[in-house]
């Protein structure tokens, strides 16, 4: 009985550890500030950043403090907007984000997606808030 629960319990603990390294090897979405400038208008900026979600990732419903305006530079991007209809955009294309509208960028390709994206936001706010799901 004592090497069945033996077996049993070094079992459960190959699998957890399975899955916990399955778990941290998931890609995920990066994201780089490349430039934060202060705007001639009071109280705001303009940031420009890189985007690339690897095959299979989505961003997360979130939200700016601004407007925001994406040009995607390779891959194929999912983007689902609220109160739009979900739109596809490849490499070459560029959209607008209207500020505060929940939305999301989710690469159901093969390839990652590069994106440059350049807010005009206001100062002191995240630049990023993650909405309910």
């Amino acid at each position: 009985m004592k090497i069945g629960a033996t077996v049993l319990s070094v079992g459960a603990l190959s699998l957890c550890l399975t899955l916990a390294t399955a778990m941290a090897q998931q890609p995920t979405v990066q994201r780089k500030v490349l430039l934060t400038q202060d705007l001639p208008i009071p109280g705001y900026q303009t940031v420009m950043a890189t985007v690339e979600l690897p095959p299979g990732t989505r961003e997360g419903r979130h939200t700016h403090p601004g407007a925001a305006v994406v040009y995607i530079q390779e891959g194929t991007i999912t983007f689902d907007h609220e109160g739009k209809p979900t739109m596809t955009y490849k490499a070459e294309d560029s959209f607008y984000i209207e500020a505060g509208k929940i939305h999301e960028g989710i690469n159901n390709g093969t390839s990652p997606v590069k994106a440059v994206a350049t807010f005009v936001v206001e100062k002191g706010k995240p630049l990023t808030t993650q909405a309910a799901p």
